[in-house]
């Protein structure tokens, strides 16, 4: 598919999700701002509020009505990042948006490498961490992480879960985020076909308020790496994925059958083998898992029906 060269955009899109950051909020926003003003591009800036009891309200309350470039949008209950970020995102509208944590970590100073990359061809573009200003056991973690998610979905890229991102419009709108898929943005980009890549930037010491990492993350992170790959790979054709398991059970499971078949027609009784017991329950599971990738087929069939196939790779096009 030939795609046209990115036209300039005309506006930006600052999408900040905060949680408990009402230390550093203003000097994010404001810093920010300020680096972005030579670029000429009508600005704006959406802070997503995750239901913050620390008094986030009240200095997004103040700069919301100080700057009209400023908007809000407020929980009632922390939902988390994934559903803050669905909200900015569907709030921006604008030709290029930009992720970023609103703890001042991220630096606004690198935001214009990103946007270089964007004119460049990119469509989405990470900020790559290379000195991270984290405790050794985020760092370790996230280091396994970044290079599990590489290997299992066949993404490139060293640094999935950074918060300072920029997209372009169509990037932004085909997104479906939704419990932690926030951490591989990345990833359903490159997916949908879109060109994704990183930049190095800096990172700083955490300066207000403490850090929303838990041990809890580990095994969340864990499944929703299972989730997203599932949507990766077999997002379109299910019946790829749980044909394979359900053919491999009912080999195992025949080939147990056979081997009692073939012993008791020799005379040796094996009514009460395990083996027995093992090859019927592996053939029945195999009928089962078969049957449930038979109904998520349907599930897809019907949903194209609909019209709602959802993208596949080289669906997204390039303006």
């Amino acid at each position: 598919m030939d795609h046209a060269k990115l036209e300039p955009p005309d506006r930006l899109c600052l999408v900040l999700p905060a949680f408990n950051e009402a230390d550093s909020l203003r000097e994010v926003v404001t810093e920010a701002l300020s680096v972005l003003a030579p670029s000429g591009l009508d600005l704006a800036v959406v802070v997503v509020d995750d239901g913050s009891t620390d008094g986030t309200g009240e200095v997004l309350a103040a700069l919301t009505a100080a700057d009209s470039r400023v908007s809000a949008i407020r929980f009632r209950r922390n939902r988390g990042k994934s559903a803050a970020l669905r909200a900015g995102l569907a709030r921006a509208g604008a030709d290029i948006v930009v992720l970023m944590d609103a703890d001042g970590q991220d630096d606004p100073a690198a935001i214009p490498a990103l946007l270089a990359a964007l004119g460049g061809g990119l469509d989405l573009v990470t900020g790559r961490r290379t000195i991270r200003q984290d405790r050794a056991v985020k760092r370790y973690t996230s280091r396994l992480y970044n290079r599990t998610t590489a290997v299992l979905t066949g993404v490139p890229g060293h640094d999935f879960n950074s918060g300072l991102k920029a997209m372009t419009r169509e990037v932004a709108s085909s997104l479906v985020l939704y419990g932690e898929l926030h951490r591989y943005i990345p990833v359903l980009a490159h997916w949908a076909g879109f060109r994704v890549g990183e930049v190095d930037v800096n990172h700083r010491t955490r300066r207000h308020g403490t850090s929303k990492f838990g041990g809890n993350r580990f095994w969340r992170g864990f499944f929703d790496l299972i989730t997203v790959n599932f949507l990766v790979r077999y997002n379109a054709r299910p019946l790829h994925l749980f044909g394979a398991v359900g053919v491999l059970l009912g080999g195992v499971g025949a080939a147990l059958l056979a081997w009692m078949l073939a012993l008791n027609l020799s005379g040796e009784k094996v009514g009460s083998r395990p083996a027995l017991m093992a090859g019927m329950l592996l053939v029945i599971l195999a009928v089962q898992v078969l049957s449930l990738g038979l109904i998520a087929e349907l599930v897809v069939h019907a949903r194209h029906l609909q019209g709602d196939g959802g993208p596949t790779r080289g669906d997204a096009v390039r303006r």
